[in-house]
Formats: structure tokens, sequence, C-alpha cells
């Protein structure tokens, strides 16, 4: 390549609030000579989960080990930019007023919970929160709902007020956004955004569907496009929650054919677990390569 990896990303400023100035960085990418994506066999999607900057050390509802995460990812893309045919990015789209923010509830004396709480149908049905926006009756099912999907396993959690739709949380993290849309210029290739988590009744960690919701949301156009790669690997924030819901997603979609599960794999070293869910992050994936032969690997050992 023409353009060093330092002429794109500043590292030090990984994570840190500002402006992202693209007419230097599109300029750079112009002058690479690669072949367009649209004519790359084998064809290589990378699916990016949740790089905001309300996740990366530092925002709203940072994830530990994130900043390094984004490194990794953005040296991974300079490294094999003429072998990754497609970026997909999620967005985790939000405002106040969602079931799992502090306002949605209250106790008898008008107190919000704080971050963390978590809010089960008992604690309601004994009037320990009640909801205070929308019609309490679908909070209620909500609950009962989620805890039923999930076997008991499930509940819902008051999370910090994070990825505000407008704001500079939510938008991707800056240097990671730099290197993305580099290669959309350089590959001359459309990347694909996609917002997740706008349904102010429901939580929706995973890229395909929400936890529960009756309106059976199934995000079939990117199941689709996951379908049509050749290789598909998987990179983002966190390990605990929206990366290991999408790949669980995915997985259990596609649980009948062995040829597209078998083509994930999960760059272990680009993504970071919340504090406290190392355990279950690491049993669920064992079971993603056991059940279903999703692959794990150091983005440092793949060369595309």
């Amino acid at each position: 390549m023409k353009t060093n990896y330092e002429q794109i990303v500043d590292v030090g400023r990984i994570g840190q609030h500002g402006t992202v100035d693209l007419n230097e960085i599109f300029k750079l990418a112009e002058q690479e000579q690669f072949p367009a994506a649209v004519n790359d066999s084998p064809r290589r999607l990378l699916l990016c989960i949740d790089v905001q900057k309300d996740f990366i050390e530092g925002g709203a509802l940072a994830v530990p080990g994130s900043i390094g995460d984004v490194e990794r990812i953005t040296q991974f893309i300079y490294n094999n930019m003429g072998g990754i045919t497609r970026i997909m990015c999620s967005l985790d789209t939000h405002t106040p007023h969602q079931i799992f923010h502090p306002c949605w509830w209250a106790n008898s004396a008008g107190d919000h919970p704080g971050p963390y709480t978590i809010i089960t149908h008992d604690d309601v049905a004994a009037n320990h929160w009640r909801p205070v926006i929308g019609d309490p009756r679908d909070s209620l099912e909500y609950l009962k709902e989620l805890e039923k999907v999930g076997a008991g396993k499930k509940q819902l959690c008051i999370w910090p007020y994070h990825c505000i739709s407008g704001t500079d949380g939510a938008t991707l993290e800056n240097e990671f956004a730099k290197m993305v849309y580099f290669h959309s210029v350089a590959r001359k290739c459309v990347d694909h955004m996609i917002q997740k988590g706008t349904d102010p009744y429901s939580e929706m960690y995973g890229i395909i569907k929400p936890e529960y919701s009756k309106k059976n949301f199934l995000n079939t156009p990117v199941l689709t496009s996951i379908e049509k790669f050749d290789e598909v690997y998987i990179v983002g924030e966190a390990a605990s929650h929206c990366l290991m819901e999408s790949v669980k997603q995915i997985a259990e979609h596609f649980q009948n054919r062995p040829e597209v599960t078998q083509k994930i794999t999960v760059l272990e070293d680009c993504t970071s677990p919340i504090t406290g869910y190392e355990a279950d992050t690491a049993t669920a994936f064992a079971d993603f390569k056991s059940t279903y032969g999703i692959k794990f690997a150091k983005s440092t050992d793949i060369t595309l």
C-alpha cells in the first residue's frame, strides 16, 4: 500500500471525542490501486458489532479493553485491505425513553433504578418497580415473555444511558470510522450500516432480532447477505453481549446449514467482555465452536 497505517489511524486518539475529517483520508484512498471488491473471489465479509464511542473506554457504557480492540481491528483491515470484500457495521441506536433505561421505571418513592439493576416480572407484580412510560401492560408483557424466551435465564438489565440517537456517543469510533471509509473508497464498495435497538419496548443485543418483540422482527437482509459470502469475520463489542448474541442468532438461524456456520470466524483479540461476564462469554464461545463449527482466531494469525 502507498498509504501508511499511521496516515489513517492515530492510535493515541482512539476513544477520544472529536470530528473526523475524511477529505484527506479519501484522497489517500483514491491513490491506492486495489481491484474493485465486486470482482473478489473468494468474497469475504468483516462484520463489526457496535464499534461506537459509548462502548469504547471513556464512553457511557465502556467495555474494558476496547481501545486495544479498535487498534487491532483497524490493523486487521489495513493489513487485509485487498482481501476484505465488504465491511458491515452495526449501530446500537436509542432514545432516553427505552425499557432498559432508568427513566422508564420508578419505585414507590419515585426514584429511578440505578444502572445494572435487574428488574423481573415478579418485582413489578410486587410493586418494587413500576413502569412510568407507555402502557404498563406492554412492559409487563415484555418482562414475562423475556423470561419465558430465555428459559428463565434472560432478565431485563437497566443500562446507563448510551448510544442516544444524534449524540457523539452513538457514532462510530473516529479512528475506526476512518479505516472503514478508507476501505470503502480504496476497494470501490458500498459499506452497510445496520441500525438496531430503536424499539422502545425491547432490548436488541443481537443484530438479527430483539430479545423479544410482538413485531417478530427478523433482519432478513443481513442474513441473506451473510449467506452470500465465502468467509465471514466478526469483531466488536461487547463479547459478552451484543457480539455474543449476534453470533448466536446467526448460528441458530443457520443451525441446519453447517456450510454457513462453519465459514464464520470470530477474531477473539478484537472483542472484549463486560466485566463480570468473562466466564459466561468463554462458555458461550466454546458452545458456538462445538455445536456450530464456528471458528475463533487471533487477527494477527490471519492473512487474507
